[in-house]
């Protein structure tokens, strides 16, 4: 019996970034929007905050889920995660955040989440 996943989930090590970049609010907000749009998703709302005196938190609510950010720019470090239950490649939107955080130590891990037969899938 083959499980299909109901989506992918991916959860980013962001590891030695560049610290300013991570600070920005603006350029936080405009990443995060863009790699949901680079993948095709369906943006449906967005909330973030910037702390004082540094780091910044947001999320993205697309129609096929979400991709969230969380940075602690003293250490270079953001923890990122991207849901997706749609075509949309979680992949994608990791390696545009790599890059444009200048992450020299990424670390990507994919999870299958909400799988289930194909049984159950066709309602058997």
């Amino acid at each position: 019996m083959r499980l299909n996943a109901l989506g992918t989930h991916i959860i980013l090590e962001l590891r030695e970034c560049n610290s300013q970049l991570l600070n920005d609010y603006a350029f936080v907000r405009s990443t995060l929007i863009d790699a949901a749009n680079s993948v095709g998703a369906t943006i449906i709302g967005e909330s973030f905050h910037r702390f004082h005196p540094i780091g910044v938190t947001g999320i993205v609510a697309i129609a096929e889920s979400h991709l969230s950010i969380h940075t602690w720019p003293e250490y270079g470090y953001a923890a990122v995660d991207i849901f997706t239950c749609s075509t949309a490649s979680p992949r994608e939107a990791a390696n545009l955040l790599i890059r444009r955080f200048q992450s020299k130590d990424p670390q990507i891990l994919e999870l299958e989440r909400g799988k289930i037969s194909e049984l159950a899938v066709a309602g058997r």
